[in-house]
């Protein structure tokens, strides 16, 4: 497999991709850590092609897509979501001119690979093109893998709030940084 990708935006012919790379990447990362019946009525509100299409069509939101440039074709490989909503933006997040980095994640087989790092640099773009001065999100208190991730990217801990996986509720790190 060649290590050759590419990140651009996302379009509404997306929508179905993103939706099967989504739930599949979220899967693989929190599965063995979580009930299955909490990972399943999770997957069904956050994933479906009409979560994804509403997305796309969202101004305030910008999709995109990492894709392996493979001789048989180009795959989807990762994918970021920024969202821009200043009433949903959490007190604790006090920067200026706020955007969320609500998702960003890679297939397990492309970890290691630079795909993560090319999605942030490209959301951080994306960011300041939209005129966003803070970048946040909200980050599980136990993906450690995640966590060292952003630290690397100079995201600090500002506070944490409630993420509702299913019926379980979870500790998310609300993480910011200057952009």
């Amino acid at each position: 497999m060649s290590d050759t990708f590419a990140v651009r935006r996302a379009l509404p012919a997306d929508a179905a991709t993103l939706a099967a790379l989504g739930e599949r990447t979220f899967r693989d990362t929190f599965a063995a850590s979580n009930a299955a019946h909490d990972m399943d009525a999770y997957a069904a509100l956050a994933f479906g092609l009409r979560q994804q299409s509403a997305e796309l069509g969202d101004p305030r939101v910008t999709c995109l897509i990492a894709e392996s440039a493979e001789p048989s074709g180009r795959h989807a490989i990762g994918y970021a979501v920024l969202r821009q909503a200043a009433d949903e933006t959490p007190p604790c997040v006090t920067g200026e001119s706020p955007i969320e980095l609500a998702r960003l994640y890679v297939d397990r087989a492309w970890h290691g690979r630079s795909v993560g790092a090319a999605l942030m640099r490209r959301a951080m773009d994306e960011a300041r093109d939209r005129g966003a001065r803070t970048l946040w999100l909200g980050v599980w208190e136990h993906n450690a893998r995640a966590r060292a991730f952003y630290a690397r990217w100079g995201f600090a801990e500002v506070g944490e709030h409630d993420f509702l996986l299913g019926g379980d509720v979870q500790r998310d790190l609300l993480l910011a940084r200057a952009l």
